[in-house]
């Protein structure tokens, strides 16, 4: 270890630091999580109960809860349909920019990897979101590298605002910000934030973070709280499946989430489920043990353990296993994907952040959900 890297869990300067003891109350119920300790008859006590305690969460998570994937998901089912009823919400992710100040050593956008930088012009970003819009979509996702510099709060602004023309949902998933930027860009028209954690293990996090701003682990933890106090709709949680222990960081992304909803009970909360996935110049960069079965046990446990919250699967996942689970657990999924920067309506300014499995357009993508029998969604909030 270099002995100049900054302190992982001391903030830097500019960063705010709030009030709160959410991380504390995380991280240790996630260190006393033994996911060895839990029998089957744990995993049939929580499944017959209507609302799952913590304890009950920990035991759909632990191994022990394999063989009873198929009970899991019939309950799944029935808590998706409570609450979500048919539907199925369809949005797309636009990279308006890929410059990175981190060196996380298994991302594609990492400052450190080779790849061909580019970020769009507020012109260009305007032609992306009209190529966009007119495949019928209403929620858009806008993303970019983790550079304060490159892809300034403004800059985000102005792309907020011009999202804000053609859609009535507008998420970013951008680098942390304090609560006085998070209420600029919700002014701007942001409604929701994306912040993943990667992984919830802090000496794991310290080890693949090795510089930039992201190093900080407790300024991304409390990213969320900021975001709702400065005004935002609803907040997204998720760690890097197959970066550390997976049931340690699900367990742990859980009561992320479950202790921000009781705090702020106005929120809409909502996970994501990312794997690791192959990038450029890192093929090798594939999940530890997580395959699509020990993904899908994490996806059943959010929604039973959290059965209002959404849940969005990616196009990291190939599409018969995204095709599988809406509708059981997934209540968001993402179509006609570009994960280089633009490339809608002009050529990719940029390299792609990782490999992407299913490639199917919006019109696909929504025959499918209606084939399976449910409602693709396109606009689920009305601006007045």
């Amino acid at each position: 270890m270099e002995s100049n890297r900054v302190n992982h869990m001391e903030y830097l300067n500019w960063m705010e630091a709030i009030d709160s003891d959410v991380m504390d109350k995380v991280l240790k119920l996630a260190k006393e999580y033994d996911y060895q300790q839990y029998t089957g008859i744990d995993v049939k006590k929580a499944l017959m109960k209507e609302q799952l305690s913590i304890n009950d969460y920990a035991a759909i998570l632990s191994p022990a809860a394999v063989p009873y994937l198929e009970n899991m998901a019939r309950k799944a089912m029935s808590e998706t349909r409570k609450y979500f009823g048919n539907s199925v919400c369809m949005f797309t992710p636009l990279y308006i920019s890929n410059y990175c100040e981190n060196h996380c050593i298994y991302c594609g956008f990492n400052c450190q990897n080779k790849i061909r930088r580019g970020m769009l012009s507020l012109e260009e970003v305007e032609e992306e979101l009209k190529e966009i819009s007119m495949t019928g979509l209403k929620e858009i996702l806008l993303l970019t590298g983790e550079s304060r510099h490159k892809s300034g709060v403004e800059y985000i602004g102005e792309a907020v605002k011009l999202a804000a023309k053609y859609f009535s949902t507008i998420g970013i998933e951008i680098y942390p910000l304090n609560t006085e930027e998070y209420a600029f860009l919700h002014k701007c028209g942001a409604d929701f934030v994306s912040v993943y954690q990667e992984t919830y293990n802090t000496d794991k996090y310290e080890q693949v973070h090795l510089r930039g701003p992201k190093r900080i682990y407790p300024y991304r933890f409390h990213a969320q709280e900021r975001a709702l106090s400065g005004g935002m709709r609803g907040v997204a949680f998720g760690a890097l499946l197959g970066l550390d222990n997976f049931r340690k960081d699900a367990f742990a992304t859980g009561l992320h989430a479950f202790f921000i909803q009781q705090k702020y009970p106005h929120a809409e909360i909502s996970f994501s489920t990312p794997r690791l996935r192959p990038y450029i110049n890192n093929a090798d960069n594939n999940p530890n043990d997580v395959h699509e079965k020990q993904l899908l046990q994490v996806m059943l446990a959010y929604r039973l353990f959290m059965p209002f919250a959404g849940i969005t699967i990616s196009t990291r996942e190939r599409a018969g296993f995204r095709d599988h689970v809406i509708g059981m657990a997934a209540t968001k999924i993402s179509a006609g994907v570009k994960v280089g920067v633009g490339g809608h309506k002009e050529e990719e300014k940029g390299d792609e952040q990782f490999e992407i499995s299913d490639p199917r357009n919006v019109n696909e993508v929504h025959q499918m959900i209606l084939s399976r029998g449910l409602q693709p969604v396109y606009t689920d909030y009305i601006r007045v």
